[in-house]
């Protein structure tokens, strides 16, 4: 069995403080949550009891039951029978999950979505150009060379694309953006598996990836953010062609 922090039950149920009279179970996990990812406890943290969660927010034990139950499927906590109910993770760990949990539950919309990808990826082109080292550039060119090898075959193009903005977004240095990335295009995959149709589509992106290499290339980040912004316009046309809402498949 691993080792688990010290019990924190006192610090811990002063930090929830009470909810109002019948609040639903989501409010609950929500309090919850918010004190799992503000960062002050360290995974392996052991809970307080369920009595004494329901206590402290003033809400039924059964909802503090539910709360937990539905973050345990999250994989947020742990909930070993006999022993106690733990933390999963530090925040950093936490909160891409409980991000795409959150999007995927929600009614998001696609065109907002899209237009949250392109401002991160925008942002990513604007760091990388500044922070990318050989090694990214080469990476870039690389699977730049891929996408043009790649025009007759949509699957292999698409995979280099992928690389390419993996590549850039490693090459931006910013752990938590890249999460957040990561989330948004996830949930965008159902339209980016359609978004080049033909070869003219695929003739276009290369060249407005080939803008953003070379900016980068060139360490200008004004030129990097401009190129992906151009990019950025041109994909979210092709992804929001028969999108309507976004609903997870």
């Amino acid at each position: 069995m691993p080792a688990y922090p010290d019990d924190r039950s006192a610090e811990i149920t002063a930090a929830l403080g009470a909810l109002p009279s019948g609040t639903p179970v989501s409010e609950v996990a929500r309090r919850l949550m918010d004190l799992f990812t503000g960062g002050s406890l360290a995974p392996g943290t052991r809970l307080p009891p369920e009595r004494q969660l329901a206590a402290t927010l003033g809400v039924g034990r059964s909802a503090v039951r539910e709360a937990l139950a539905a973050l345990e499927i999250l994989g947020i906590v742990d909930v070993r029978a006999g022993s106690g109910t733990y933390l999963r993770g530090t925040a950093s760990d936490l909160l891409p999950q409980t991000l795409r949990w959150g999007l995927l539950i929600g009614q998001q919309n696609t065109a907002e979505l899209l237009e949250l990808r392109s401002g991160l990826e925008i942002y990513v082109a604007r760091l990388a150009a500044g922070r990318a080292d050989a090694a990214h550039r080469a990476a870039l060119a690389a699977s730049l060379d891929r996408m043009r090898a790649g025009t007759a075959d949509l699957g292999a193009f698409a995979r280099a694309d992928a690389e390419f903005h993996e590549t850039l977004a490693a090459a931006a240095g910013n752990d938590t953006l890249v999460d957040l990335l990561h989330v948004v295009r996830s949930l965008l995959q159902v339209y980016a598996d359609r978004a080049v149709h033909d070869e003219a589509a695929a003739l276009l992106a290369i060249d407005e990836h080939a803008a953003v290499q070379a900016a980068v290339a060139a360490a200008d980040a004004d030129l990097a953010a401009s190129a992906m912004a151009t990019h950025m316009a041109t994909a979210s046309r092709r992804l929001s062609e028969d999108s309507g809402p976004l609903r997870p498949e």
